[in-house]
């Protein structure tokens, strides 16, 4: 009788027995599920499909362990095989992926805001939320004309003291240097462009300022060509944040300045959701 055991040292009815066997404990070793995960990770950078020898030299594992994970994928519809042989990510992990993504309250609220400052600014609005030392962007809209736009995805991130969006939500969580210090700790931050801010000392000026204006910009911090303005969004929260919505233009169609000139404009398109609020109190009866 044939036996399916865990993948840390196990045995499987599909598996290719050829090549090394696993490497021995280590740094840097991918097991058990984390090996699969670190799979199904790899198979979303190949949306035309990639061969096992090629997995098997990007993740960097033998290739009967790779090759274990991917039928593991497959079993679950996670993952695909083409007719050429190459692995891709399955119709159930899309369906999944997608039906998550358009259910989210947030993304069903802002997106027609997000299409009308594309459409008034002829660039890309975006919503994001902060995620440690990063933001993740929720919804993009794209202008709806334009032959040059930008490569930012749904789900993608970037450092949120370079982005506008990260760091007008930083200025809600980091009101001190002391707190901007402890923020960065031992790892220091991602020069993205010459003009990034990579001192605990700027990035608090620049917070400071963001709090009392009200809103964050990106001069060209985390992309050359490219500024923003961002502001926050209290979307399911009356007291915190729980996002940001961004004006993302390239520089030499939609100058930094004639953004902060309109800021008052994006507030107005915001409406209720640009500020905190407090929930209404129905007076006692006396």
């Amino acid at each position: 009788m044939e036996h399916t055991q865990t993948y840390d040292g196990s045995t499987d009815p599909d598996q290719d027995n050829s090549g090394p066997a696993d490497p021995g404990p280590g740094e840097g070793r991918l097991v058990g599920s984390d090996r699969v995960l670190a799979v199904l990770r790899e198979l979303a950078g190949y949306p035309d499909g990639v061969g096992l020898e090629e997995l098997t030299r990007v993740i960097g594992s033998p290739k009967p362990t790779v090759h274990r994970a991917l039928r593991a994928l497959r079993r679950a519809g996670l993952a695909d095989q083409d007719a050429r042989g190459r692995y891709l990510l399955g119709d159930e992990f899309l369906r999944m992926a997608f039906a998550h993504h358009e259910a989210r309250p947030d993304h069903v609220r802002l997106r027609p805001l997000l299409q009308t400052l594309a459409g008034r600014f002829g660039e890309t609005a975006h919503y994001a939320v902060l995620d440690g030392r990063e933001v993740v962007y929720r919804a993009k809209v794209d202008p709806p004309a334009g032959a040059v736009r930008l490569t930012s995805t749904v789900g993608g991130r970037n450092p949120a003291h370079a982005t506008g969006v990260g760091k007008v939500l930083l200025a809600h969580e980091l009101d001190t240097l002391d707190a901007v210090r402890q923020w960065i700790g031992g790892t220091p931050l991602e020069r993205r462009t010459p003009q990034t801010l990579c001192t605990a000392e700027e990035l608090h000026r620049a917070l400071e300022a963001t709090r009392q204006r009200g809103y964050a910009v990106d001069d060209q911090e985390n992309e050359t060509g490219v500024n923003c303005l961002a502001l926050p969004v209290y979307a399911t929260s009356p007291a915190a944040p729980s996002g940001a919505v961004s004006v993302s233009a390239l520089t030499y169609r939609t100058p930094l300045r004639s953004l902060v000139d309109a800021v008052e404009e994006v507030r107005a398109a915001l409406g209720p959701l640009s500020a905190p609020h407090r929930p209404v109190r129905t007076p006692r009866t006396p």
